[in-house]
């Protein structure tokens, strides 16, 4: 791959300017705490190849279930694409720290149910988090898949990425433009929405999530 300063600037604001999507009973917003028992049944209900292109491992029921029950208190943000009131598609952004020239780096990583691929959904999650990730301060994505993930690989270089292979992964990274006052007052909006439509979908007996904080 090449050094990181020549790695393309993705400015993101040309893809970004999208509502949350409600079309035909899909919407795509903030996952919160609450919304742990869909996490946890999206994992479940991989099958083993896509579990593994998730976690670049096979991976059992257990180990899979106790990812899930942390997914949305760790440390980042997290994205769903509900379709029917299911959630069918999951986006994750995780900072892991500073590059060699000091730029602030996050991982993110996609997954989509089998049956709801070649829709786009991957590329509206990708999307969402890397406008949540430059308002952020990140200045790089980075994203891994198998080799033989041909889809997710050209996602990754549709948004400008340089792609290298090792052993059997293939890893890109995405840089990305500073956040603007525009893509910080547009995200605002957007979690506002995100939190009122989580309430909205909890059952009566169950107590509202906390309010938002920023990650």
């Amino acid at each position: 791959m090449s050094s990181p300063h020549r790695v393309p600037v993705f400015p993101v604001d040309h893809l970004s300017r999208r509502p949350v999507m409600r079309r035909g009973g899909t919407s795509l917003r903030r996952l919160w705490p609450s919304d742990g028992p869909a996490v946890r049944a999206f994992f479940l209900r991989l099958d083993p190849e896509t579990r593994a292109s998730r976690f670049m491992a096979a991976v059992g029921d257990r180990a899979a279930a106790s990812y899930a029950e942390r997914a949305t208190v760790m440390s980042g943000v997290v994205v769903g694409i509900f379709v029917g009131g299911t959630l069918r598609a999951l986006g994750e952004l995780r900072p892991f720290g500073n590059g060699p020239s000091g730029l602030r780096r996050a991982e993110v990583a996609l997954t989509v149910e089998q049956g709801f691929r070649r829709a786009g959904l991957g590329s509206m999650l990708l999307q969402r988090l890397a406008e949540a990730a430059r308002n952020r301060g990140i200045a790089e994505l980075r994203l891994s898949c198998l080799s033989h993930n041909v889809a997710m690989r050209r996602l990754i270089m549709a948004f400008g990425a340089e792609m290298r292979l090792d052993d059997g992964e293939s890893e890109g990274a995405i840089r990305l433009a500073q956040a603007t006052p525009l893509s910080l007052w547009r995200e605002g909006i957007e979690t506002a929405l995100d939190f009122n439509l989580a309430v909205a979908t909890l059952p009566l007996s169950r107590p509202p999530p906390p309010l938002p904080r920023a990650a």
